[in-house]
């Protein structure tokens, strides 16, 4: 009753606090500079709790939102999303590159003051690898032959061949103190729920389905955050966020383009009091093609469809222009984005000549081409529910239709949609995404050995030398070759033109003017890079009730 009468209180302060000051006299606040501070409470929402707080485990975006504060790993990425040290202080590829060494910086400790060491890397790679584990995440590290940990500060890895993708492997595994898990099921530890880390951050409470807290660690292995707390609320609905950010209850929101760029900017009272940040995400949507069916054996008929489809318009009209258009499967502005691609031109006229070239013409009137009798038709799937691709695909269906090609758009459910079309190879076309990752290795999704039921070549591309540029870029190390072996393949693919690459949307945040320190410009990592340095002033803090 005490815990539950102080959350009533708590969230009774919020409500209450930013109404505290008239208007002006809270934009005057706002607005005004103040220095670096610590302490402070940070406020945020999330749709669901996580299932577990050990992430290899749990594999799901609500623990990682939560453990990324929690867990440090080997290595991480900077602003520039290029590899950086996080517990490792250096490393080293051997010459034959089959064996990465780790140097771990010295004094590492977890939060209850044991030492961080080699041992606990080992124990996790130990566990992740465990078939008991059932990681999702198992797959890389299982290539991993042997390990070793010569010292406490210092841990090998072995390869039987070179897999250049192994480093960001590790910078995605998220390190486990052996002294608290050793001997235990990660599916049934209490740790799950209540765990121990070395990050920023440690778990306070956690009340579940009504929120989490975490605070500051004092001995985070990367030294203090500025906020000492910051609390994620529990709520599902998207709507019921916004109106949480409206009421001040909340500090920050992810949001879809609708509420970013039409409902914010029309109400002067939330512009007064939210900063916006648009950054690109970390994924596109593209239209794929079965190239084992007709017609898109044909590269004429796959370019056609690239000419004919308006991209901006898409981005446009089903991300209110808050997208780009990209030209290969990398982000744009990182090493691995090739700068001489540029996306198909929206070019009607010359996809009706491909057509023509390859045979189609509109021989009985109706706006529909055919080829031997055979009219250009054919099925477009997408996943039931998302809205941006549903109305992706009426754009593409209404701009084919000018050039004389008839699709028809299916939605089906999501796992239906995966084991009864995807995984079996039965459809024509889809409207999907994949992410614009931060290692470039592609090899599960074009390299022609991935097509079987369940891999991510399922559109059945095929493409000798994509296959071997893949396998060098698996083999290679230094990150300038690899980016001239990427920007090879990503030539090879714009030229055949597999799929449509429709749209790259951004991350859209709203966050309060009280959070101060986000970097600005927002760097390629997103807004939320060095979140450890934003702090809340004094003046812009809610009053809030301690726990008794």
């Amino acid at each position: 009753m005490v815990q539950r009468h102080f959350l009533i209180l708590f969230l009774s302060s919020l409500l209450g606090a930013c109404g505290s000051e008239n208007p002006e006299q809270k934009t005057s606040l706002l607005n005004a500079p103040y220095p670096t501070q610590t302490g402070g409470t940070l406020m945020g929402a999330m749709p669901s709790d996580p299932s577990s707080l050990i992430f290899m485990v749990a594999g799901e975006s609500a623990s990682s939102a939560i453990t990324a504060n929690l867990f440090n790993s080997l290595l991480t990425y900077d602003q520039n999303l290029d590899l950086a040290g996080e517990l490792a202080e250096s490393w080293q590829v051997s010459p034959d590159q089959k064996t990465l060494t780790f140097h771990l910086k010295p004094g590492l400790v977890w939060a209850d003051g044991h030492p961080l060491t080699s041992e606990d890397v080992f124990f996790t790679w130990q566990a992740i690898i465990d078939e008991k584990t059932r990681s999702p995440y198992a797959s890389d590290y299982q290539l991993v032959t042997k390990a070793e940990t010569p010292d406490k500060l210092t841990f090998v890895v072995h390869y039987d061949e070179a897999f250049s993708p192994s480093l960001d492997s590790w910078a995605g595994l998220q390190i486990l103190p052996k002294h608290k898990l050793a001997g235990q099921d990660l599916h049934t530890t209490s740790f799950a729920q209540k765990p121990l880390g070395s990050h920023y951050y440690q778990l306070k409470e956690w009340r579940h389905g009504e929120y989490i807290k975490l605070e500051k660690n004092p001995k985070s292995v990367l030294g203090p955050a500025n906020i000492d707390h910051l609390v994620e609320r529990i709520i599902p609905d998207p709507g019921a966020q916004f109106l949480e950010l409206m009421a001040d209850n909340i500090d920050s929101l992810s949001m879809d383009p609708i509420t970013y760029a039409r409902i914010i900017p029309s109400r002067p009272e939330l512009q007064a009091w939210l900063n916006q940040y648009e950054s690109l995400g970390n994924s596109y949507t593209y239209l794929g093609f079965n190239l084992k069916r007709q017609p898109f054996k044909d590269i004429r008929i796959r370019k056609a469809i690239n000419l004919a489809i308006d991209k901006q318009e898409i981005i446009d009209g089903v991300y209110l222009g808050l997208g780009e258009q990209i030209a290969s499967p990398y982000k744009p502005g990182t090493r691995w984005s090739n700068p001489e691609l540029k996306p198909y031109p929206f070019d009607p006229q010359q996809a009706r000549s491909l057509l023509a070239e390859a045979g189609y013409k509109d021989s009985d009137g109706d706006g529909i081409l055919e080829k031997d009798g055979k009219k250009l038709s054919f099925e477009v799937l997408t996943n039931h529910g998302n809205k941006e691709r549903e109305k992706t695909a009426v754009i593409i269906q209404r701009r084919l239709k000018e050039v004389g090609i008839e699709i028809r758009i299916r939605t089906i459910e999501w796992a239906s949609f995966i084991t009864r079309f995807i995984k079996t190879g039965d459809f024509d076309a889809v409207v999907l995404g994949w992410q614009l990752g931060l290692e470039p290795d592609q090899f599960g999704i074009w390299h022609s050995s991935q097509q079987k039921p369940g891999q991510f070549n399922f559109i059945g591309y095929n493409n000798p030398k994509v296959d071997q540029l893949l396998e060098r870029g698996r083999r290679e190390f230094d990150p300038d070759k690899r980016m001239h072996i990427y920007h090879q393949f990503a030539e090879v693919l714009y030229e055949d033109s597999p799929i449509v690459y429709l749209s790259a949307g951004y991350n859209l945040t709203a966050i309060h003017k009280r959070v101060r320190g986000i970097m600005d410009p927002v760097p390629p990592a997103g807004v939320g890079y060095d979140s450890q340095k934003w702090y809340l002033p004094m003046p812009l803090r809610r009053t809030q009730i301690q726990a008794e």
